[in-house]
């Protein structure tokens, strides 16, 4: 019989929070789908502590926790679509393991799931996040309401629930460069959002670096947007159209004052300012260029190396 709820976490660094995390967790899911109506799913991205030892004693005696051991750190959204290929339920709810979210929560989610929603995003109310990370935030929540045609107003949070239909969608896609809500959005415009409580991380730090915030913003621009390189061909011809101009001019007080000394200075100013904007275009091509070899190579989006109460295809044992 398959589980009602499903809860799919990523798993990095968080060997001293994962007994808290999974006894909050079996309390809220035990009172929300009863005895056997639940699952988690707890993906181990090859962190930098004993995660993966912890869960396997956690998992010892509790069949209704799942693991998934990756070889290798693929990244959080790849870990994610790790567990939405192991999630059996029918309604999918991802979120952090810092317990910043708290899993009293979830049977919220699943009502509006229950109403008719394929999808809700969890809002909240003042995020326990350092500045640089909120404002991270707030710029990729921007672009993506331009790229992604997402919902204004529409916070998207890794604290979440999905209908098992639209994560199967998701899993249809293929290539390496993950971005889930991408994914998430391309599937449905059925979205809602419900309003919760924010937590601070109980122990240790996020592995969340500016250098992945990053890493995923262009993950967002490039996979699933060609609005980069538009831009950069609207600034080409914006640039050949002033640089035109400036020539037109320059050319016409040279005709009206042939005494006139046209310095070398104009000249390196617009060679640079140029040469910037086809070092820029060059920059897209190669990133687009890159990520389509890689689609081509089928490189993977994650390898597993070992799995906790489940079968080689993802099912429970």
């Amino acid at each position: 019989m398959k589980p009602e709820i499903s809860v799919v976490i990523p798993v990095y660094g968080s060997a001293t929070i994962l007994p808290s995390l999974v006894e909050k967790l079996e309390e809220a899911l035990r009172a929300a789908a009863g005895e056997n109506g639940f699952e988690a799913v707890l993906v181990h991205d090859h962190g930098p502590d004993n995660s993966w030892q912890v869960l396997k004693a956690l998992a010892a005696d509790r069949p209704w926790l799942k693991g998934v051991n990756l070889r290798r750190n693929a990244g959080q959204h790849n870990a994610v679509m790790a567990g939405f290929a192991h999630a059996s339920g029918r309604y999918v709810i991802t979120m952090d393991d810092d317990l910043q979210h708290d899993p009293n929560d979830i049977p919220r989610i699943v009502e509006a799931l229950k109403a008719g929603a394929d999808l809700v995003y969890v809002h909240f109310e003042a995020r326990q996040h350092a500045l640089w990370k909120r404002l991270g935030s707030a710029f990729n929540d921007w672009v993506a309401s331009r790229l992604l045609n997402k919902p204004a107003g529409l916070y998207l949070s890794p604290f979440r629930g999905i209908r098992s239909e639209v994560c199967q969608t998701s899993l249809e896609y293929r290539g390496p460069f993950v971005y889930v809500d991408g994914l998430l959005l391309q599937s449905t415009s059925n979205i809602t959002s419900i309003t919760a409580r924010h937590h601070l991380r109980q122990d240790g730090k996020s592995g969340y670096s500016l250098r992945k915030s990053v890493a995923l913003w262009l993950q967002m621009a490039t996979s699933f947007s060609i609005v980069p390189l538009r831009f950069v061909s609207l600034a080409g011809i914006a640039a050949s159209g002033g640089a035109f101009l400036f020539a037109s001019i320059v050319v016409a007080r040279k005709l009206m004052n042939p005494d006139l000394a046209v310095g070398w200075s104009s000249l390196i100013v617009a060679i640079m300012f140029m040469g910037g904007l086809q070092l820029l275009a060059l920059g897209a091509i190669g990133e687009y260029t890159g990520r389509i070899l890689l689609n081509v190579n089928n490189r993977p989006q994650y390898v597993i190396g070992e799995r906790l109460n489940l079968n080689k295809e993802g099912n429970t044992d």
